[in-house]
């Protein structure tokens, strides 16, 4: 099946096989340079393709390059570096936002061709997380931005999350770093599917979106804001006691500013330990039914919201997810939507790990950061040694042939080499009194009078 060289790869280094096989098959150049086509509304072709820029920011994304001028450098691109970066500020965000779409959904279908989903949240539900994500303050290059000491914020996105599939289904962009999340709701809402469980935190309580969701079928589980409006219904009910605390229940009606009414149910969660805001109770407004999940599987629904977080995380610390050279808001979203593109990428390695290894709990033992160092330090000299023809073997899999080919190499993958590390409790930190007022000690000074005492 695979050429000689790539043989060697397949057998020492299968998951970088498998993610240079997923970018070969989703984001091959003349695919992906006929999609730009089709959905580019302003921004066209000239020097430089569509696919040469995602494919460069891709190596900055994966840390396989440290910076957009260094992945430059070792890319073949007939044009200046000046003329990349302004490919790079003029695209388009819906165009950003639909790669993101785009992959997800190719994604999406392999990992169900693979049985690779996790169990999921709420059996007969599509469940979703929705969070948002402001980027980071970028560096201060433009020259409107020289003249500040303030924070310069490119821009903020709110992403949707597949728990079941491991995916970012969707991201909304914004390009004002300034702007409320709530802001983008409206443009979420005409996503909403029925069957849909939309989870998120207080911040998207809002009553407008909420109705939305009840209209369309869907239902919703969230954090209920302090100034989210309700009438009680029934007395506060206490129902039985969480991993976190105890749990009451009760009927509230919900007005719409249109006067259009909704019964929900509120409930309560009394923690035992305190939240990170310092927070000692949790309030969750939802329209699922009491025969479809009860208050305490509410309760653990909404908990379950910290794996959008985890995700978030995995970005910045697995992937270059902000990138704070690209002050530009349409550069800086770019690169955050091709981390997503990335991320799933890695979703669809997780998942054909998960159905290879049916007898390991493949998203409790494998640490992304391992697969990610992996791929990182091999990826390169594997482009320079395997000859540019044998990747078709990817490139014209149809996507059950490329499932299978994924499956086959997920069952050669020694998970012994990326095994996470579990930390135990973390120890009180020590009140450092001695040497106070120095600035600095002697370690070795320091060693020998431990040793010697």
């Amino acid at each position: 099946m695979f050429g000689e060289i790539l043989q060697k790869f397949a057998e020492k280094s299968p998951i970088t096989v498998m993610v240079r096989g997923l970018l070969e098959h989703l984001l091959n150049p003349e695919k992906i340079d006929r999609w730009f086509d089709s959905i580019r509304q302003v921004q066209y072709t000239k020097e430089i393709l569509f696919s040469s820029i995602v494919l460069l920011m891709l190596q900055v994304v994966c840390k396989i390059r440290p910076s957009v001028h260094s992945a430059y450098r070792h890319a073949d691109i007939g044009a200046s570096v000046v003329a990349v970066y302004d490919k790079l500020k003029g695209v388009e965000t819906a165009t950003s936002q639909g790669l993101v779409r785009q992959i997800a959904s190719e994604s999406e279908t392999i990992i169900r061709n693979l049985k690779g989903t996790n169990r999921p949240l709420l059996p007969g539900y599509r469940v979703k997380f929705l969070d948002g994500n402001c980027i980071e303050a970028t560096e201060h290059r433009l020259k409107v931005l020289r003249d500040t000491r303030a924070g310069a914020l490119p821009g903020k996105s709110l992403v949707v999350f597949d728990p079941e599939l491991g995916i970012a289904l969707d991201v909304f962009s914004c390009e004002d770093g300034d702007a409320q999340e709530r802001a983008l709701l409206t443009a979420v809402a005409a996503t909403i599917q029925p069957g849909d469980v939309w989870i998120a935190d207080r911040n998207f309580c809002v009553l407008s979106f909420l109705f939305n969701l009840h209209r369309k079928s869907a239902c919703f589980v969230m954090r209920q804001h302090w100034n989210t409006p309700y009438k009680p219904l029934t007395e506060l009910k206490v129902v039985g006691r969480s991993a976190t605390g105890r749990v009451s229940e009760q009927t509230v009606r919900l007005t719409s500013p249109e006067g259009e009414t909704l019964i929900a149910r509120r409930i309560v969660v009394q923690l035992e330990k305190p939240t990170r805001n310092g927070d000692r109770m949790v309030v969750i407004l939802t329209n699922l039914s009491e025969e479809v999940a009860d208050a305490l599987t509410v309760s653990d629904l909404y908990r379950s919201r910290w794996k959008i977080e985890t995700a978030f995380q995995k970005l910045e610390k697995h992937l270059h997810s902000e990138i704070n050279t690209l002050g530009y808001p349409k550069a800086a979203l770019f690169g955050f939507c091709l981390a997503l593109v990335a991320f799933n990428l890695y979703a669809v390695v997780m998942a054909a790990l998960r159905s290879a290894h049916r007898d390991c709990e493949i998203n409790e033992e494998v640490s992304e950061y391992y697969i990610a160092q992996e791929i990182a330090t091999t990826y390169t000299g594997m482009l320079i040694a395997v000859p540019e023809c044998d990747w078709t073997v990817f490139t014209e899999a149809s996507q059950t042939e490329l499932s299978g080919i994924l499956l086959n190499l997920a069952r050669r993958v020694a998970l012994a080499k990326f095994k996470k590390n579990k930390r135990g409790p973390k120890k009180a930190s020590n009140l450092k009194t001695q040497f106070k007022g120095k600035t600095h000690v002697s370690t070795a000074k320091l060693l020998a009078a431990a040793a010697s005492s």
